[in-house]
């Protein structure tokens, strides 16, 4: 089962909302300008309906509502055969088995993904800034990226397994 913004807020997460409300009001007193970010555009479009279609409950809370999965519940967080991990919306290629390392967050990470697979977005939900990864070809929520991985890269790309498919294959 995936956990929503809205299920961390009822089971407890009020005090991030609290941090978040307080960091808008500190945000609003230092006279920040609030700009709305210019809409994306992908490849693979669908309508609401249509996503609920082709995704099952769980991969739509994570890819369309920006949810997250428990730790340590997702059977790929213990894949270790060759192969490629995908979008779970569009299939689009996203990394490699070759760049999947032990993080011991309980999510599977990477540390560097394909060319051209993902896009980043600035993330401030629940008074956190941080860096979202999504598909860039269907914009499905993938996780997010972190500067406390491994060499070579020293990033971490903590991602949801709900978000993704694994292909067997070469690497």
């Amino acid at each position: 089962m995936s956990l929503t913004r809205r299920g961390l807020l009822l089971s407890g997460g009020a005090s991030f909302l609290g941090l978040g409300l307080a960091g808008l009001a500190a945000s609003r007193r230092a006279g920040a300008a609030t700009a709305a970010p210019a809409p994306e555009t992908f490849e693979v479009i669908h309508s609401d309906a249509e996503w609920h279609k082709i995704l099952d409950d769980n991969q739509y809370a994570v890819l369309r509502k920006e949810g997250t999965e428990r730790p340590f519940t997702h059977p790929l967080l213990n894949e270790h055969r060759a192969g490629t991990f995908t979008c779970a919306g569009c299939n689009l290629a996203l990394f490699s088995s070759k760049t999947k390392f032990e993080s011991g967050t309980g999510w599977p990470s990477f540390w560097q993904p394909l060319p051209n697979a993902v896009r980043e977005r600035h993330d401030t939900s629940y008074g956190m800034d941080r860096t979202e990864i999504h598909c860039r070809r269907c914009g499905g929520h993938l996780g997010h990226v972190f500067d406390d991985g491994p060499k070579p890269t020293g990033l971490r790309y903590c991602m949801n397994g709900y978000a993704l498919k694994f292909v067997p294959g070469d690497a």
